[in-house]
């Protein structure tokens, strides 16, 4: 009860206000609306929203077609790659020079061609086996929460900011920076990592294609020409250090008889 009120509350006092207008007033209120859809979401509302969301950045980035090489060869690597803990899976390759990927809580994955050019097949299935470990173990479906919450509050801040209004007035853009800034925790990452180790043994692959990947990723962190995206940056300053993850993947391969 008290999630619900305490933003009506807040509406109530700016709707006093004179200088307040009508447009003011229905934009904080969509936020409000928002922001407790968001706090008290189902998982039939959560499957709708992320539903839009995938619909609607796949139509907004330049998705590689069935005939591109990038296509073809994410196609052969994921065949038989078709479910997460129950989770359908699909994938789809944005023709996008940075190094990236992400997953969404319905199975969604995708793969940016930056990432491929820079990396091996195993490499690049130890990048997807970790996406999917944050899928099974629910993990993006809490940061896609997180998500709506924190667009949910620029959409109310929209109301009060002329900045914030640009960035709001597409629910899109907001939605998606507040996901693709969203910071799993250390036990996640380190999950994640795990699970793409074993995804990689389960498949018949060499798990230290892990160890390989993350450390391109280091070494593309610290290059001075580094094609990596600003948004990938800065998830590499407030997700565990690479260094790390890396050491904890060498020793788990060592151990194995892998390196």
């Amino acid at each position: 009860m008290k999630k619900i009120i305490f933003p009506i509350l807040i509406l109530a006092t700016f709707s006093s206000c004179s200088s307040f207008s009508q447009i003011d007033q229905n934009r904080a209120t969509m936020g409000i609306t928002k922001l407790i859809q968001a706090t008290t979401i189902t998982d039939a509302q959560m499957a709708a929203y992320v539903a839009d969301y995938i619909t609607q950045t796949d139509a907004s980035n330049n998705v590689c077609n069935e005939n591109s090489a990038y296509t073809k060869r994410l196609r052969n690597l994921t065949s038989g790659l078709n479910d997460a803990n129950g989770i359908a899976l699909n994938f789809k390759v944005y023709n996008i020079r940075d190094v990236n990927a992400f997953a969404c809580p319905d199975g969604s994955i995708r793969v940016y061609a930056g990432l491929m050019d820079i990396m091996s097949d195993d490499e690049v299935l130890g990048v997807i086996g970790h996406e999917i470990g944050h899928i099974a173990n629910r993990d993006s479906k809490d940061a896609f929460k997180n998500a709506l919450i924190t667009s949910a509050i620029m959409d109310g801040a929209a109301a009060f900011s002329y900045k914030a209004t640009l960035f709001s007035d597409s629910s899109l853009g907001a939605l998606s920076a507040a996901y693709l800034e969203a910071n799993y925790s250390r036990k996640q990452e380190f999950a994640a990592d795990e699970y793409g180790y074993n995804f990689l043994k389960r498949i018949g692959i060499n798990p230290k294609a892990m160890v390989l990947a993350l450390k391109k990723l280091n070494n593309l962190k610290n290059s001075s020409e580094s094609s990596i995206s600003d948004v990938l940056m800065q998830l590499f300053s407030t997700h565990p250090a690479l260094e790390e993850r890396i050491k904890i993947m060498e020793q788990k391969a060592r151990q194995d008889g892998y390196l």
